[in-house]
């Protein structure tokens, strides 16, 4: 099976709450080119509730956030050419995030968390999320996110 973007995220950035792998206690969401679109599958759990029946607000943004930012890497690296497994590692953090709620988001059925790159300039990405539920879309975003500079990456490698 092929590896999700969050998959080849250093060891020492790889524990954000939403996307990742070695935060036992977060998401750990999971995205992936779908020709060119990405996509992530997300099932909530009964406690990302909002009230009865509906998914918490802060669970979609938080999906559409870590969705947005995974999106970018994954474009940036196919912006250069380049694996996502090759060095240096290209990382992004959000520096916007718009969320707008079309409507309530039922809880039950897996979500699907879809992405299109808008624009890729320099150490920028812009990625469109929808996030719907059974072919319907709830809610869509606008990520802003922007690489993190080398000299943080060095200063996480040493830490």
């Amino acid at each position: 099976m092929e590896k999700a973007f969050q998959d080849y995220y250093p060891e020492q950035l790889s524990y954000c709450y939403g996307c990742g792998r070695l935060n036992e206690h977060g998401l750990q969401i999971k995205s992936y080119w779908e020709g060119d679109e990405t996509v992530c599958v997300f099932q909530p759990r009964h406690y990302h509730i909002a009230i009865p029946g509906y998914v918490y607000g802060g669970l979609i943004a938080s999906l559409i956030d870590c969705h947005g930012t995974g999106t970018a890497a994954a474009a940036a690296y196919r912006a250069e050419g380049r694996s996502m497994d090759s060095e240096p590692p290209l990382r992004f953090l959000t520096a916007s995030l718009h969320v707008d709620y079309l409507k309530p988001t039922p809880l039950g059925p897996p979500l699907q968390v879809r992405g299109k790159v808008v624009e890729v300039k320099g150490r920028k990405v812009v990625v469109e999320i929808t996030l719907g539920v059974e072919g319907e879309v709830t809610a869509q975003g606008r990520v802003v996110a922007v690489q993190v500079p080398q000299q943080l990456l060095d200063q996480l490698a040493k830490a």
